[in-house]
């Protein structure tokens, strides 16, 4: 049994970029800023996810609510030329209803914890040859992010009590499972590492660094360290990037593959290859686990953006393949919907989750104006290899739209159309029948 991998949610923490803090003290030297955001989400599913996938024992239509406030505080203050930085927030997420369509949540979850709490130095002009603030040492509770999400974006998958209960019927010892809900947004609200050591060497061009030790508490990815660097070069038509780490488990989970001396490294590249409206990324990764175990996964992703056409709309293609074995650690959204989940219902209820299967993917997406988009995603899934009693191929047709209310406030409604090959019975996850899953979902965000 492999759990649900939603590292993190396809909210508000992107979109909440658009946003600026709300200043509590400012002076020459000194600032001092408030931050806010939060969601709520209403979710419909059609049909419930279990078997090899899901942690539902009974088919049939669920709907749910999820809710997450996020508070926090951030500041910096100036020495000379150098300055040091830091910032704490705390987060509450809840779930409502009948819980997520694969179990992960059963409606009863609430929590308030602390989000972020770190500090960090900037060298400012103190270092020439490294360029403005070229060394940035940072330590504490803190989100990492490397590329675009395809291996690590942040600690955000958050399970609640249906995991928990689930697992302890199954004789799984499951104490720290819930995180407290908001399976699906809680990733806009709980995605820090709880702790970090992180220094960034190098400026926004050229040749730059993360060299970066990291420790999550999070029990359903295995209570995982992991260390390593990554290397960027940042030019004028895009950037190319090296990954290399390595994984351990200090709390041995056994749904969840073994991460002791697990060896991973990528190469990667993002831009447009000097070609206007161009829009190309691909990143290839290989591991090798501590009992000699080795796998692949990457992608190749072209698009482009026919400019001179109304709406300006971008076309998409993607493909993109993992071995059985490869483990997706903690990868997550970053450039919208389809990365890294790939299908709304195939990526956070259904299966598969970027292991044993190859996904044919095509996007599109308008821009009515400069605040509401529309968009379609189609994925086409297939098992990289035959397992035994396990079929997770299907195809997912997804529906969307962004509208900015202001510069503050979004929603963002979706209808998803997902058709498994087979269901529970016969290898898939769908509960009681292979029928098109009708899914719908509607989110509010804020953020100051």
């Amino acid at each position: 049994m492999q759990p649900v991998m939603k590292y993190s949610a396809l909210a508000a923490a992107v979109w909440a970029f658009n946003a600026t803090a709300l200043p509590v003290m400012e002076s020459d030297s000194t600032s001092l800023n408030l931050s806010l955001d939060g969601g709520l989400g209403y979710f419909n599913s059609q049909q419930s996810y279990g078997g090899n996938s899901g942690f539902r024992s009974e088919e049939g239509s669920v709907s749910w609510q999820e809710g997450y406030f996020k508070a926090g505080l951030d500041g910096s203050h100036s020495f000379g030329s150098s300055s040091v930085y830091g910032g704490v927030s705390v987060s509450a997420t809840s779930t409502t209803g009948d819980g997520d369509a694969a179990g992960l949540t059963n409606g009863e979850e609430r929590r308030v914890a602390l989000e972020n709490a770190y500090l960090g130095w900037k060298s400012g002009s103190l270092i020439p040859a490294l360029g403005e603030n070229g060394v940035d040492i940072s330590f504490g509770r803190q989100t990492l992010a490397i590329g675009d999400g395809f291996l690590i974006n942040g600690d955000a998958l958050n399970a609640g009590k249906g995991a928990e209960e689930a697992l302890e019927s199954w004789g799984v010892p499951a104490h720290d499972v819930d995180r407290g809900g908001a399976y699906w947004m809680g990733g806009s609200a709980r995605s820090a590492f709880d702790r970090t050591l992180i220094v960034r060497l190098g400026g926004d061009s050229g040749m730059r660094a993360d060299v970066f030790k990291v420790q999550s508490d999070n029990r359903l990815q295995g209570w995982t360290d992991f260390s390593g660097i990554n290397l960027e070069y940042v030019g004028e038509t895009g950037t190319v990037g090296a990954l290399l780490f390595t994984t351990d488990s200090y709390g041995s989970y056994s749904i969840l593959a073994d991460r002791d001396n697990l060896d991973t490294m990528s190469l990667r590249y993002q831009g447009s290859l000097g070609i206007d409206n161009l829009f190309f990324s691909s990143e290839v990764a290989r591991q090798k686990s501590d009992s000699g175990v080795v796998a692949h996964a990457g992608y190749v992703e072209a698009g482009w953006t026919f400019a001179d056409l109304m709406w300006s709309p971008q076309l998409t293609y993607r493909y993109s393949s993992f071995d059985e074995n490869f483990d997706a650690l903690y990868y997550g959204f970053s450039r919208g919907y389809g990365t890294w989940f790939q299908g709304e219902v195939a990526a956070n209820y259904a299966g598969p989750f970027n292991s044993n299967t190859d996904v044919q993917h095509i996007g599109l997406k308008a821009s009515v104006n400069d605040g509401f988009s529309i968009g379609a995603l189609w994925f086409d899934f297939s098992d990289h290899q035959k397992q035994a009693g396990v079929n997770n191929n299907g195809q997912e047709l997804d529906l969307y739209a962004e509208y900015f209310l202001n510069d503050n406030m979004l929603v963002s409604p979706l209808l998803g159309f997902y058709s498994p090959e087979k269901d529970a019975a016969n290898g898939g996850s769908q509960l009681g029948n292979s029928d098109t899953n009708l899914y719908a979902q509607l989110g509010f965000y804020f953020f100051y």
